[in-house]
Formats: C-alpha cells, structure tokens, sequence
C-alpha cells in the first residue's frame, strides 16, 4: 500500500461522505444521477465552482483511470503537479463531461488536477493508506520508543563513561 498527500486522504474521505449524503438512505440512484448530471452541465457551461470536492463528485464517475500507478505516484504531493500530465492519465467517454474536462483544464488546471486525483483515491480505495495520527497509533509509537531506550541501558550497566570524570578541569 502506498501512502499519500494527508490533504488528498481528506479530500477522498469527504469525497466519500459527499456522495453517500446525495445518495440517501435508502440509496436513491436518480436523484444521484441527477445531481452529478446537473454538476457536469454547470461545469461543462463554464461556472466557476472552485471546490476540489465538488468537480470530482461531478467527474467521479465519469473518468477512467488509464494510468492508476502513475496516478498513485502523482498522489504524494497535494500542493504540486503537473495538471496536463494529469489530464492525459484518464479518459472520458461521456462528450459533456469531457467538454467539463476541457474548460475546467482551461480556467483552472490546478483545480482539475487535484479533482482528478481525488476522484482516482476515491475509486481506488484499496490501493492506498493514510498516514495513522490517531491517539492510539501515537501511543503505541512511543511504547516502542520507550522499549528501545530500555533495550540499551539493562540494571548493572557500567555508567561511569556517561559522567565527566575530570571535574572542574574542563574549565
């Protein structure tokens, strides 16, 4: 598994919460096919909605991953990348979500490639972890810190090399 962008992380998990929210409980498909239909056409029509989220819930669906690898590789750095690059790893069958391709590359290529990159880690969850910051998973690092510093000092152990032997003289 391969680690990515902590901010790529979130953007996929919200991704996530994002589409569960518009499919509801029970999951209604037209309406969700609605919504994301509805987003592509704004977008395909010019609107300037500059959120990260919302191009790739628009996109998700529609992109395919040609290059998933170098996608993953791509994923290390949120601040960084090369947008054309990016745009030539997927594909689009669908001509009003290619055309939204096209004018969100124009207006914003930064935009469309972190969309694209968060839509490529939402559709490919198995394909990569998180980095753990959880409380639990800090505790347990420093046990294992704490295991090692008692790994190199053992009761009995000569110390005398740790402490100035020569006093005052150093002065």
């Amino acid at each position: 598994m391969k680690h990515v962008d902590q901010e790529f992380a979130y953007q996929s998990r919200e991704l996530a919460a994002q589409i569960e929210d518009t499919l509801g409980e029970p999951p209604d498909r037209k309406h969700y096919a609605r919504v994301v239909k509805s987003l592509v056409t704004e977008y395909a029509n010019g609107s300037d909605f500059e959120d990260v989220n919302l191009l790739s819930f628009a996109l998700a669906d529609y992109l395919t991953f040609d290059q998933p690898a170098a996608l993953l590789a791509q994923a290390k750095q949120y601040e960084f990348g090369d947008a054309e690059n990016i745009l030539s790893m997927v594909s689009c069958d669908d001509p009003e979500a290619s055309i939204a391709l096209e004018v969100v590359f124009e207006r914003d290529p930064e935009l469309l490639r972190k969309a694209i990159i968060t839509a490529f880690l939402f559709k490919n969850k198995q394909r990569w972890t998180d980095e753990d910051h959880s409380l639990e998973s800090l505790e347990k690092e420093d046990k294992q810190d704490d295991d090692e510093d008692e790994d190199q000092m053992t009761p009995g152990h000569n110390i005398d090399h740790l402490f100035d032997t020569r006093g005052d003289e150093n002065v």
